[in-house]
């Protein structure tokens, strides 16, 4: 079950290509394990260009219920429920944004538009939160923040394990995760998309179009 570059962007290959033994060494780790997302799936964050990236969001790791994760961190395919952590994700989207709350998981389109959805731990047993947190996912993604901060992204940060990267970026937006256990510690009311896109604007990169 090792890496293939197909997995990823051709302008990602460079950085995977310094990253490939400790990524086949994880992937060799979980190997005949029941784990989500999907295979196929797991790098999936890594398919658009690194250089239409503008935002990057760090979460913590996938949702461990069964075909509910996707590869993109807080996404779900469009035909499941929306996922608590999401659902409040969504209710800080209506405010900051002032338009209504969507209406499926899917994320897909951020991260067509140049937002990098990414947890820190890339995969998890399925059932189970934080199973594969002790693996070696979260040197690759601090070596990911490092290379996207090198890149002038900006950087939202939602709970602890994410804002362990803040070092990494010029500009970031930290507060509390998202999740039902934690949103009203500081999340709600953090507009982060607004603020993202006046940092963006500071240093003169396109606004990301947020609207789902």
């Amino acid at each position: 079950m090792s890496f293939s570059f197909d997995e990823v962007d051709s302008s990602w290959h460079p950085f995977f290509s310094e990253n490939l033994f400790i990524i086949n060494e994880i992937l060799g780790q979980i190997s005949g394990e029941s784990f989500t997302p999907e295979r196929e799936n797991v790098f999936r964050a890594f398919r658009q260009p690194v250089s239409e990236i503008r935002v990057v969001i760090f979460g913590q790791d996938p949702y461990p219920g069964e075909s509910i994760a996707d590869g993109l961190a807080f996404s779900s395919p469009a035909d499941n429920p929306i996922p608590a952590s999401l659902r409040n994700i969504f209710k800080e989207y209506a405010s900051d944004l002032q338009v209504s709350a969507p209406k499926n998981p899917d994320l897909s389109i951020w991260s067509e538009r140049g937002v990098l959805l990414l947890n820190r731990t890339l995969t998890t047993a399925v059932g189970e939160r934080n199973a594969h947190v002790g693996l070696q996912w979260k040197i690759f993604t601090e070596a990911t923040a490092a290379f996207l901060g090198e890149h002038n992204v900006v950087a939202i940060l939602w709970g602890n394990y994410a804002k362990e990267l803040s070092h990494y970026f010029t500009h970031s937006i930290e507060s509390a995760h998202p999740s039902p256990l934690s949103a009203y510690r500081g999340f709600f009311g953090s507009r982060p998309f607004t603020r993202a896109n006046l940092l963006l604007r500071s240093v003169g990169r396109p606004e990301i179009d947020w609207i789902l």
